[in-house]
Formats: C-alpha cells, sequence, structure tokens
C-alpha cells in the first residue's frame, strides 16, 4: 500500500473548514493507503502558547480524529514531540534548505509582517514539515491548497538530498480535493476560514452546539440578490453556503441549488444549518466519549510506538548518509 502522512497544528479550534479540507480526507484514505496522522504540537510553538492550553488542544484534536472517523486500527495516530526523529530529522533538513527560500514562504511572510522580533523557528518551519513528510517514506499528502508551497519546497528539498547523498526518499505528491477545497469565512466570504480567526462569528468548530451553529450561519454574509445560486466571483456568501451544505450532505452543489429553487436566503440558511447539524451531531458525541477516556490513552501510546519504529529507521538511514555518527 502506498503511504500517506498529514498533521494538523493544536491550535485553536478545527473548524469545519478543517474538516471538509482534511479531516474527511483522512477518513476516505485510511481504506486505500498505510496512513500516519500526526498532531503536530512542535510546529505549533513557532509562536508563544499557553502550556496548559496547549496540551488541552492535543488531547483534544486526538479525539477530534478519531470521533471524525479515524481507525487506529487502519492508521497511525500519534504526537509529534512523542517521536524524537522528527526534530532531529528537522536540523538535518534545515542544513541543506536556504535562508533564501525560506524567506519566500508566504506563510513566513504573512505571520512576520509587522512583527517587532520573529522567532527563528517560523522561517525554519517549513524543513521541519519536510521532516515530518519524508520520515514515514510517504507517496501522498493530503492538503488545502494554502500548504501547496510547503509541499513544494518538502519535494525541493527530498530531491536536493537524495543527489547530494543518494536516494534516501520518495519524492511526495500532493493531494488537494476537488471539492470543499477551501471553505471560506462566514463573514468575509472572499477569505479562508481559519480556526485563528479573532470573530468567533466568521467560524464554525466542530464543537459548536446547535444554537451557536444557527446563529453563526443565520448572521453569515451573503448579498441583496436574493437568489441561491453559486457564484463564487459576484455571490461568494451565497456560494460558500452552498460549498457547506453540498459537503456536509454528500451533495453535489447542483442539487442543493435546486433544492432552494423559489426560496429566500432565510429558509436556505436554516437548510444549511441543519446540514452541518446533522452531520456534526455524531462527531460530538463520540468525541466526549473519548476526551477523558483511557481509550484515547492507549490509542496514542500504540501510535506513537508505531510511528517511532517507522521515523527512527528513516532518522539512521538519513545519518548514514549524511555521515553522521560512527561509521556501521
Amino acid at each position: 500500500m502506498k503511504k500517506i502522512f498529514s498533521g494538523v497544528q493544536p491550535t485553536g479550534t478545527v473548524t469545519i473548514g478543517n474538516y471538509i479540507g482534511a479531516f474527511r480526507q483522512f477518513v476516505e484514505l485510511q481504506h486505500e493507503y498505510h496512513c500516519h496522522f500526526c498532531i503536530v504540537d512542535q510546529h505549533a510553538i513557532t509562536v508563544q502558547q499557553d502550556p496548559k492550553e496547549l496540551q488541552e488542544t492535543i488531547r483534544s484534536l486526538a479525539a477530534l480524529y478519531i470521533a471524525s472517523g479515524i481507525d487506529p486500527e487502519k492508521a497511525t495516530l500519534f504526537i509529534q514531540s512523542e517521536v524524537p526523529a522528527h526534530a532531529q530529522a528537522a536540523w538535518m533538513m534545515q542544513c541543506i534548505s536556504y535562508i533564501g527560500e525560506l524567506e519566500r514562504m508566504t506563510q513566513f511572510k504573512d505571520k512576520s509582517e509587522g512583527q517587532e522580533g520573529v522567532s527563528a523557528a517560523l522561517l525554519t518551519y517549513p524543513p521541519l514539515m519536510a521532516a515530518d513528510i519524508l520520515l514515514y517514506n510517504t507517496n501522498l499528502v493530503p492538503v488545502g491548497d494554502d500548504q501547496t508551497q510547503h509541499l513544494e519546497l518538502t519535494r525541493n528539498l527530498a530531491e536536493r538530498f537524495n543527489s547530494r547523498y543518494g536516494k534516501t526518499f520518495t519524492i511526495p505528491e500532493i493531494r488537494i480535493p476537488e471539492t470543499g477545497a477551501r471553505i471560506k469565512s462566514l463573514q468575509e466570504p472572499t477569505k479562508k476560514m481559519s480556526k485563528s480567526d479573532s470573530n468567533q462569528r466568521a467560524t464554525i468548530s466542530l464543537l459548536d452546539t446547535p444554537k451557536q451553529i444557527e446563529k453563526k450561519i443565520k448572521s453569515a454574509v451573503t448579498d441583496s440578490e436574493g437568489i441561491v445560486k453559486f457564484d463564487e466571483e459576484n455571490k461568494p456568501g451565497v456560494s460558500n453556503l452552498l460549498a457547506i451544505e453540498a459537503a456536509m450532505s454528500d451533495k453535489t452543489i447542483d442539487e442543493v441549488v435546486a433544492k432552494y429553487d423559489g426560496l429566500r436566503y432565510g429558509d436556505f440558511k436554516a437548510g444549511v444549518a441543519e446540514a452541518v447539524i446533522n452531520h456534526l451531531t455524531p462527531i460530538q458525541e463520540r468525541y466526549y466519549e473519548l476526551i477523558d477516556s483511557p481509550e484515547l490513552d492507549a490509542i496514542l501510546d500504540r501510535g506513537a510506538e508505531k510511528a517511532n519504529e517507522v521515523a527512527s529507521a528513516t532518522l539512521k538511514r538519513m545519518e548514514n548518509r549524511m555521515g553522521l555518527g560512527r561509521k556501521q
């Protein structure tokens, strides 16, 4: 079976954008590929975090992975910092990275703009991401389209290492979902829905209550035309809500548009909210079963053990190829 790696940061709240763009892919792919799904807590500390809150969010994210449908018997779920090879391999990837290519990363520019002091780790985030992926001989990386630049750098670093030190890494391919890859903000529908958005009305969390979901969708920005149709350029708000319902109800956008033919926006928004609530209810029920259970700890313990076995073997090959340590 081909191999997949993907990681999610334990920061903020997991939104339906994260779920549609990533988590749902994971559930589908675990049946066809050998999957490693990672909670990338070392990436999270490239910016300052509250330690207690970070540990709580790590656990919450792990529970959401399982509640969303990840089967620990089919996929390996683990926490990045519990596999030391990630940080060790990241240093080696930094040693073949160029400052210029790291400074060109869009996310580095965005997060460092206007900052009085910028963490060195924010600049070297991409080599750690490359190490995450390459340690598992990854063939395919499912990501949102905002991560493609980092994935292209990962491919370049893998090729550079192979060229300098001999064939070591598989060159990973990028997988972006055809529909719903970039769910937009409910308040600014030309921008991506982000779990770090300070405007709580802009996002829907996987753990929002039905009342919260209804309220947020009711207040979602649309337009004054009053016609439900898909037109991302001229009707971004309506198009975003159509994409959300299509993803949550497993329908095509055309089917959702037909459902609201002749209806007003109030009916449309109520229907979108209902589709979201119906989809999230079983996920939330499973989440609350897991969050404080020994079952979750057992899953993460097994995941760390399996991930360490694979990653340590790749790390040893990297060290040997680069000439580190004593000759074997």
